[in-house]
């Protein structure tokens, strides 16, 4: 009898009425990016039941790592955040209570209040179960190095959880200076999807290394979806940055040992290749960006199938490196 690779995918989004509602009443909110949550894509965001589930199976896809989707609570005031997070986790922890074969999750942090972040993480992964966390970048002009947020990454570290850091639109002026003049659609895909939001991405990661997080915890396990952000299609000249920094290690060395990477519905055998030969065999996993990317047809399992891997090789891109990672093995 022919067995199926088990698939787990790691970014695969959702939304709840609560945060839609707490964006719109902000003055940053989603920064001009709510279209493109509209019509379908909200419905899909929405669901945490039985439509998500069928379209999980017709991709192939057995279970999804839930988080919320871009920009989490990184926009809304302390205390506004603070109470979301909690209502949030406890729903996430309810739906997977509900489906706990189809379903994990990342939990989402107020970042505007860090030491509320910190807690919030302890309690969502030892009394919720959770995997660990989601973070979309600075918060507002706070990068993910800003001293504040030391505590929730003390606090990843020791919990032995992932972070993942996803994109979120740049800053209003960075927007004014690269990704501005060609009419406010376009200025908006280019500062997101076309390319401000994967630079955005890498570049916290990269100041993760450099502020000297990593040597200061050095089991801290960053993922970054799209191929890494960026960073792996740059590592020749990244690395470079060793020469004038006083970190513990070669930077080369925090992408290996620091670092997973995810694809994020980019199904791209030349971006797999590279990432292989960056980061390795063991530090890739697999993701499809729900419901953002979904496409009928399995395209991602096609892609896993036709990958030049080895059949163990396979398995660790599939759920294996994802069940290290986190300790979370379920049955099939």
């Amino acid at each position: 009898m022919e067995t199926t690779t088990k698939l787990i995918a790691i970014e695969e989004h959702f939304l709840t009425a609560d945060i839609r509602a707490a964006w719109a009443a902000s003055s940053i909110g989603q920064e001009g990016t709510s279209g493109f949550d509209r019509g379908e894509m909200e419905t899909r965001l929405d669901d945490l039941g039985e439509h998500r589930i069928a379209l999980m199976d017709e991709s192939g896809v057995d279970v999804q790592v839930l988080s919320v989707t871009t920009p989490g609570l990184h926009n809304l005031e302390p205390e506004e955040s603070v109470d979301l997070a909690v209502r949030t986790n406890d729903l996430l922890a309810a739906t997977i209570a509900k489906h706990p074969t189809r379903f994990q999750g990342f939990a989402v942090l107020p970042m505007a209040s860090p030491a509320d972040a910190a807690m919030e993480l302890e309690r969502s992964v030892t009394r919720l179960g959770l995997s660990g966390t989601m973070l979309c970048g600075r918060t507002r002009d706070k990068n993910l190095d800003h001293p504040d947020f030391r505590p929730m990454f003390a606090t990843a570290a020791r919990l032995g959880v992932p972070v993942f850091i996803h994109p979120q639109m740049p800053q209003r002026a960075v927007r004014e200076a690269l990704y501005s003049g060609f009419g406010d659609l376009v200025d908006t895909a280019f500062a997101t999807f076309g390319l401000g939001w994967h630079y955005e991405a890498g570049i916290q990661f990269v100041r993760l290394v450099l502020s000297g997080i990593f040597d200061e915890h050095p089991g801290l396990q960053i993922i970054l979806g799209h191929w890494g952000e960026v960073v792996l299609f740059y590592l020749e000249r990244l690395v470079a940055l060793s020469r004038v920094t006083k970190l513990g290690r070669p930077l080369a060395e925090y992408v290996r040992e620091n670092l997973y990477v995810t694809p994020s519905g980019m199904w791209s055998q030349s971006y797999l290749q590279r990432t292989l030969e960056s980061v390795g065999h063991d530090r890739i996993l697999f993701s499809t960006d729900y419901p953002y990317q979904y496409r009928p047809g399995a395209p991602g399992r096609a892609f896993l199938e036709g990958a030049a891997l080895s059949p163990q090789q396979r398995e660790m891109f599939a759920h294996g490196n994802w069940e290290r990672l986190t300790g979370a093995a379920l049955t099939a």
